[in-house]
């Protein structure tokens, strides 16, 4: 089964300084429709203007992942990290007991494009960490491990049962991903045009809910980039 979530039906808001989209509900956009997928709760579309950003502020018990499109994001938190991530760079923060962070744009001639993502945890109160890492030159025309329970293939640690993929495709490639039982999928699209088992078509800041589906086989039909979120 495959459920598509249009890019222009995600929840937006437009704060002069910051030009958001909300794949599911947040702040002041709900739909009870779009609540999460599985343990994946956000998925937030942000473009920051040049010398704005979040002041500091307060999480607690989330997994945050950061994944910068174009531009710099610029972090800063109470654990003592200051760090500017650039394009095809991830950042994850193990919010548990408490962490106060704030995220501006970096650049000071250019917005900041990225997406930010939370992850519920499946352990509660754990010792906040901050990690980042660079995935700048993921091998073309395959799915790339970022994120996952057990930092394998050199991803990042996250507090959950999910693997993150991230992927660029020239026009024509394809991927096959199995799924295995009692997990499901969400691929959320960054850039370009994909089917998906010959049936759907994904574009630009498209999403798709994918369960009791077995494998996959996805072609872009344009170059295309995304991320692909396989949960427990």
């Amino acid at each position: 089964m495959i459920n598509i979530r249009k890019s222009q039906d995600r929840g937006y808001a437009d704060h002069g300084w910051l030009k958001t989209f909300h794949t599911f509900s947040f702040a002041q956009y709900y739909d009870p429709r779009f609540m999460g997928f599985r343990s994946l709760r956000v998925i937030n579309e942000d473009r920051v203007a040049v010398g704005k950003g979040f002041d500091l502020h307060p999480h607690d018990n989330m997994e945050i992942i950061s994944y910068v499109i174009s531009g710099m994001l610029e972090h800063r938190d109470n654990m003592g990290s200051h760090e500017i991530m650039k394009a095809g760079e991830v950042q994850r923060i193990s919010a548990g007991k408490g962490i106060l962070h704030s995220e501006y744009n970096g650049s000071a001639n250019e917005e900041v494009h990225f997406l930010q993502i939370w992850i519920m945890p499946d352990e509660r109160n754990v010792r906040p960490e901050y990690t980042q890492a660079s995935f700048t030159d993921i091998d073309q025309d395959s799915l790339v491990l970022i994120a996952s329970k057990t930092a394998r293939y050199n991803s990042i640690s996250i507090h959950q049962d999910a693997d993150v993929y991230a992927a660029r495709l020239e026009k024509g490639s394809v991927i096959d991903h199995d799924i295995a039982d009692k997990r499901g999928v969400w691929i959320q699209m960054i850039s370009g045009e994909m089917s998906i088992n010959g049936k759907e078509t994904l574009l630009a800041g498209d999403g798709a809910a994918i369960e009791d589906t077995g494998h996959l086989t996805l072609v872009a039909t344009r170059n295309s980039h995304f991320l692909l979120f396989d949960m427990a």
